[in-house]
């Protein structure tokens, strides 16, 4: 198989770039969050691809809105993305091709150059768009010099994406792999059937968010007959929206089990058992 090689990518761009969608692509499995709603991907997801002797490891960060930010409440968010950008190989900004905004992009370029590391640019979404809108941008932003290289994808369709692989592969420098052959995330699957709940959550409430919930795991166990049984709390920090979660005769929380049950069945391949309940913590 060769040497082994390794090579580290940070994903960075605008919330709703598509982020989540593209890593869950690139890796083939549902790793990251993926919802419309602002500010989902709270922490560095990371997912791990391994084609032959090559390893392509990719940390997911909180969209770059964050990138200058002096709010004390997205300070988390913000120590997130430089934490990623500081230990990886390779920037990938990508972009929503319909929220195109040249002077932005370029402010976010700018600062994200000042690593002195590869930054590749990733058009997103071109299945909303005619090619021939595209090139221009393009053209436009190769005048930019700090960035390497262009890519045009439809992350949602899978559409292109494997060149961006192709391009990792080459990128690659021989080095010892972190993660065992089998890995795809360094997340355990505690976290990943929380955030399927807090996903669901996030999807369903149309008034003001709280996103500031806390998921918690009671129990997660294998029964005998291979069904999984699971036991979560949703921590709420202000008792004004226990009965947003719970809704009229408590169907939002209906439809919110039902949601996150279907989605980790997906990924763990089994009968899910999924109990819920909200509690209020530490209000003052």
């Amino acid at each position: 198989m060769g040497s082994q090689k390794l090579i580290k990518i940070a994903l960075i761009g605008k919330t709703n770039a598509g982020k989540s969608t593209l890593i869950n692509c690139l890796i083939g499995e549902k790793i990251s969050i993926i919802n419309k709603k602002i500010n989902t991907t709270q922490e560095l997801i990371l997912g791990i691809k391994n084609i032959e002797n090559i390893q392509i490891i990719f940390y997911d960060t909180p969209g770059s809105n964050f990138l200058k930010t002096t709010d004390l409440l997205q300070k988390k968010l913000k120590t997130n993305i430089w934490q990623s950008i500081d230990s990886v190989d390779v920037l990938l900004y990508l972009v929503d091709v319909k929220r195109y905004n040249f002077d932005e992009i370029l402010k976010d370029i700018k600062k994200l150059s000042e690593v002195n590391k590869p930054i590749i640019f990733v058009f997103n979404k071109i299945d909303l768009i005619d090619d021939l809108k595209i090139l221009p941008l393009v053209d436009e932003l190769k005048e930019v010099k700090e960035i390497e290289e262009f890519f045009m994808i439809s992350a949602k369709f899978n559409k292109r994406t494997n060149e961006i692989l192709t391009f990792f592969k080459n990128k690659a420098q021989i080095d010892n792999w972190i993660y065992e052959n089998e890995e795809i995330t360094d997340k355990d699957d505690i976290y990943i059937s929380n955030e399927c709940t807090r996903n669901s959550i996030l999807e369903y409430l149309h008034q003001e968010i709280p996103y500031n919930i806390n998921i918690k795991n009671e129990i997660f166990k294998f029964l005998k007959n291979n069904d999984l049984k699971i036991k979560q709390l949703i921590e709420l920090k202000n008792s004004r929206y226990k009965a947003i979660i719970l809704g009229k005769k408590g169907e939002n929380i209906k439809r919110i089990r039902e949601k996150s049950q279907n989605e980790i069945k997906e990924i763990f391949n089994c009968k899910v058992h999924l109990y819920l309940k909200v509690i209020v913590i530490n209000e003052k």
